[in-house]
C-alpha cells in the first residue's frame, strides 16, 4: 500500500520541471538545491529575492501535525469556515504516551488517560479529510519518512523536528499551528527567504562514529542560535556516503542550531530507502530528473560563490562526540569527555541510558545498538542502569521483532517502549529519580533542557549516538571510553551493519484510518481538555499605552520555559486552562526566580499566569521581554497563544528564534527587536511602557519608558513584519485577517 497518489507524484513533477526552466532562464545562473525546491513553490513569478530580507509566499505540498499541537491547529482550522482541507493532511499521536512500565501498558493507559482527544482528533480527520494515525503507529517523523515524504517537494509541519524529512531531498519546516491551518485552508505560506549555509562533508565515516556525530558537531559549530534563519544544505562525497535514514538524523538535529530546514541531495542511498519502503514509483521519477534534485554542479565546485556560508567537515578525522548538559550545543568528543565531566564535577554515575525518539529510531539505528548489545550478551553482560528503547514506527518495531533485535535488547536488560516520543519530550513517568536529586542520563534524543526529559532541573542529560548510548548502558558511568576501555575484561567493538533490513521492511499499518469526509467533530461541552475557540478581540487605539512589565526574562527562554509541555500536554487543545502554565519555567531577571514576579497592582509575589490574569480583570495590558533566541526549541504555538489570551501586547527581546516569532505575529502580538541589545537592561520592573503601535513596514518602533523615579526615555526598536503580517496584527490575529477574507 502507498499513501501518495501516483498521478499527483507525476503532475508534481512535470511541474517541477517545467517551472525550473523558466527560473533558470530569469536567473541565468547555478542553483543550489534549496533554491530549486523554493523558487519552484514560490507562489508569485518574481525572483528578485534578497536572502534574509524578502518575505516570500510559497505553495505547500503537504501539511503533518502530531497529537499535541494539532488540537489547537483543527481548532483554528474550524474556524476558517472551510469544509475540507485543501492539501494532504495527516494528524499522527506519538506526543501523549506517558513511558512508565513498556510499550503495552503505557499504550492502554494512555488510550484510557486520553480517550476524549484522540476521539477529537479521528473525528476532526475524518470531517475534515485528514488521514488519521493512531496511537501507537508511530513517530510522526518516523512514519511520514517512511510513507510520505517526497524529494522536492515542501512539507511544513506543528513540530520543530519536521526538518527529519530532509534526508529523503525534500524541504520540510517546523511551523505553528496557525501557518498549518493557512496551508490546509488553501493559502500560500510564507516565510523570510532563508540565508544558506553549505556543508560540505569530505571523507567517509567509520568505526564508532555515525551520522549522530556529524550534527552533534555541526550544532557545536554553529551553536543552537547560529542557523537562525538559514537552510543548512549537505553536499560533497561525504553526503553521499549517508544512508537516507543517517541523513534524516542529521537534518532532524538541525533544529537545535534553530534553521529553517536541512537538506540532502537525492542519491542512490534515497532511491534506495524508497524503493524498501514501496515508494518505487517515486524513485523512478525521481532518477528519471535526479540531476535537478541536487545542487547544480558549479555548486559543489565553487561552493563560497553560492553559499552565505561555508562549513567543512572531515568525516575520517571525526570522533564520536558527547553533548550535554543542558544545551546540545556543548559538545566534545569522547575522548575528552572524562575530563570535562570530572572538571565540572558532574554526576558520573549514570542513572539511565535510552535511545530512540525521532532522531534515531531507524533500522540501522538499531542494528548499530544491537551490534554491541549482541557482543555484550554474548559474554553475559548486564546493562548496570534502567536501559529504555524507543521504535520509531510500527514498522521498525515490527521488522526489529522479525529480526530478533527487540530479544537482544531484552537480553542485556533494556525495556522497549511504546512507538512514541516518551521521555524524549518529557512523557516520562519517572519513578527511581525523586525530583531535585542530581544525576546524570545518557540519550540518543535532540534535545537536552533543563527539565526536558523527566521535569527535573537536577538531571544532567548528556547525547550521543543510540551505539555510544548502548555502550554507556553497559558502563554505567560517564567516564567511560569505548574506544579504549574495557567493561568487566571485555572490549566492545562495533561492526558494520545492514543500512536496510535484508529481509525488506515489515509493513504494519494497522495505525492508519482513512477519511470518509462526513461526521461531526466531537467535543465534550464540559470537558477539561478540549474547548471550543473564540476569536480573539481586535486591537483597540489605547490597548498599547500604559503597559506593565509582566517577566523580563534573564538567559535561556525557550518554549520550555514559556509553555513547558510534560503534565500540561494533556490540556493543548483547552487554552483557558493550559494558560495557567505561561511562563513557569522562566527566570525573572529581577530576582532570579523560576515562574514567579511581582504583581505591580498588589505588591506581592504570585506566579507570572495569575499576575497575568489579575491584570487582565483590571483592564491592563502588559509586556515581556526577552534575552538572545527568545522562544528557541520547540515549534508549540501555545508560547504565543497563552500570553495573547491572557493580554500580552508586546514582546520585546534581543532576538528571536524563527518559528517562536512568526507565532507571536500570527496571534497578533508585537515582536520588536532591541536595536540596542544593551537597552534590555533599561527596562524596570516597575516601568510603565508605551508602544507605538503605527507600525509600518522597515519602519523602527519606539518603546517609551516611565521609571517610578520619574524619568522618561525612549528606546528604538526594528521589527520584520511584512505587509500582509502587519494586516494580522492590525486584525488582532492572523486567524481574523483570514476569517474577514473568506
Amino acid at each position: 500500500m502507498s499513501f501518495l497518489n501516483q498521478d499527483q507524484i507525476k503532475d508534481f513533477y512535470l511541474d517541477y520541471i517545467e517551472k525550473l526552466q523558466v527560473i533558470k532562464e530569469q536567473l541565468g545562473r547555478p542553483l543550489t538545491y534549496a533554491e530549486k525546491i523554493i523558487f519552484t513553490h514560490f507562489a508569485k513569478g518574481k525572483f528578485d529575492i534578497q536572502r534574509g530580507k524578502s518575505n516570500i509566499p510559497l505553495q505547500v505540498d503537504r501539511v503533518a501535525m502530531q497529537d499535541a499541537t494539532a488540537q489547537m491547529a483543527i481548532l483554528q482550522f474550524m474556524l476558517t469556515g472551510k469544509k475540507s482541507v485543501m492539501i494532504p493532511t495527516t494528524i499522527h499521536c506519538d506526543h501523549l504516551i506517558a513511558a512508565k512500565v513498556g510499550a503495552v501498558q503505557d499504550l492502554e493507559e494512555a488510550n484510557i488517560q486520553n480517550k476524549e482527544v484522540y476521539q477529537f482528533l479521528k473525528s476532526s480527520a475524518n470531517k475534515y479529510g485528514m488521514g488519521f494515525w493512531k496511537p501507537g503507529s508511530g513517530i510522526i517523523h518516523q512514519v511520514i519518512l517512511e510513507n510520505y515524504a517526497v524529494p522536492g517537494q515542501l512539507m511544513i509541519g506543528t513540530d520543530s523536528h519536521t526538518p527529519n524529512a530532509g534526508g529523503l531531498g525534500m524541504i520540510a519546516i517546523g511551523a505553528g499551528g496557525a501557518e498549518a491551518m493557512d496551508a490546509m485552508a488553501g493559502l500560500s505560506w510564507t516565510v523570510t527567504m532563508p540565508k544558506l549555509i553549505g556543508i560540505q562533508l569530505k571523507g567517509k565515516l567509520n568505526g564508532w562514529t555515525s551520522p549522530k556525530d556529524i550534527i552533534l558537531k555541526v550544532v557545536e559549530i554553529l551553536t543552537v542560535k547560529g542557523g537562525t534563519g538559514c537552510i543548512i544544505e549537505y553536499f560533497g562525497e561525504g553526503a553521499r556516503s549517508i544512508s537516507a535514514t543517517g541523513k534524516a538524523t542529521i537534518t532532524n538535529m538541525g533544529a537545535e542550531v534553530g534553521a529553517t530546514t536541512s537538506l540532502f541531495p537525492y542519491d542512490e542511498h534515497t532511491a534506495a530507502y524508497l524503493r524498501a519502503t514501496k515508494r518505487d514509483f517515486v524513485a523512478a521519477l525521481a532518477d528519471s530528473l535526479k540531476d535537478e534534485l541536487q545542487a547544480d554542479p558549479e555548486v559543489e565546485q565553487n561552493p563560497l560563490a553560492y553559499f552565505d556560508e561555508v562549513i567543512i567537515i572531515d568525516l575520517g578525522r571525526l570522533e564520536p562526540q558527547v553533548v550535554g548538559p543542558h544545551t546540545p550545543d556543548l559538545s566534545r568528543s569522547i575522548s575528552e569527555l572524562k575530563e570535562d565531566v570530572q572538571k565540572n564535577n558532574w554526576p558520573i554515575q549514570l542513572s539511565a541510558a535510552l535511545i530512540g525518539s525521532c532522531t534515531n529510531s531507524s533500522y540501522e539505528d538499531m542494528s548499530r545498538a544491537v551490534a554491541v548489545a549482541r557482543k555484550a550478551a554474548a559474554h553475559g553482560l548486564k546493562t548496570k542502569v534502567p536501559f529504555m528503547i524507543t521504535p520509531g514506527s510500527q514498522q521498525i518495531y515490527a521488522t526489529m521483532k522479525r529480526d530478533g533485535l527487540l530479544e537482544v535488547f531484552e537480553k542485556i536488560g533494556g525495556t522497549v517502549l511504546a512507538n512514541a516520543c516518551g521521555p524524549c519530550i518529557g512523557q516520562w513517568n519517572r519513578q527511581d529519580v525523586p525530583k531535585g536529586v542530581r544525576n546524570s542520563i545518557i540519550t540518543s534524543f535532540n534535545r537536552n533542557f533543563k527539565s526536558r526529559n523527566d521535569a527535573n532541573p537536577e538531571t544532567h542529560a548528556f547525547i550521543a549516538s543510540p551505539e555510544i548510548v548502548t555502550v554507556f548502558a553497559l558502563a554505567g558511568r560517564l567516564d567511560f571510553n569505548p574506544l579504549t576501555d574495557i567493561i568487566d575484561g571485555m572490549k566492545l567493538e562495533i561492526n558494520a551493519v545492514d543500512q536496510l533490513p535484508s529481509k525488506g521492511f515489515v509493513f504494519d499499518t494497522y495505525g492508519y484510518e482513512e477519511p470518509t469526509g462526513k461526521g461531526n467533530v466531537i467535543i465534550d461541552p464540559e470537558s477539561e481538555r478540549l474547548a471550543l475557540l473564540r476569536p480573539f478581540t481586535s486591537w483597540k487605539e489605547n490597548d498599547f499605552s500604559e503597559l506593565l512589565v509582566l517577566v523580563k526574562a534573564k538567559g535561556k527562554c525557550t518554549t520550555d520555559h514559556i509553555s513547558p509541555a510534560g503534565k500540561w500536554l494533556e490540556f493543548r487543545g483547552h487554552l483557558d486552562k493550559i494558560s495557567d502554565n505561561m511562563f513557569s519555567g522562566a527566570v525573572n531577571a529581577f530576582s532570579d526566580k523560576v515562574g514567579k514576579g511581582k504583581n505591580l497592582l498588589t505588591e506581592t509575589e504570585e506566579n507570572f499566569s495569575t499576575i497575568a490574569r489579575h491584570y487582565q480583570n483590571h483592564d491592563k495590558g502588559w509586556v515581556a521581554i526577552g534575552d538572545t533566541n527568545y522562544g528557541e526549541g520547540s515549534s508549540r504555538e501555545h508560547a504565543a497563544m497563552e500570553p495573547r489570551y491572557l493580554g500580552c501586547r508586546a514582546v520585546l527581546a534581543k532576538s528571536f528564534a524563527r518559528i517562536a516569532e512568526t507565532n507571536l505575529k500570527k496571534q497578533g502580538i508585537l515582536s520588536l527587536w532591541f536595536s540596542k541589545e544593551s537597552d534590555y537592561d533599561k527596562i524596570l520592573e516597575d516601568d510603565i511602557i508605551d508602544v507605538d503601535n503605527d507600525v509600518a513596514v522597515g519602519e523602527p518602533v519606539y518603546v517609551t519608558l516611565k521609571h517610578a523615579d520619574g524619568s522618561v526615555e525612549a528606546i528604538k526598536m526594528s521589527h520584520t513584519l511584512s505587509a500582509e503580517q502587519l494586516e494580522w496584527f492590525r486584525f488582532g490575529s492572523a486567524l481574523n485577517w483570514l476569517r474577514e477574507r473568506n
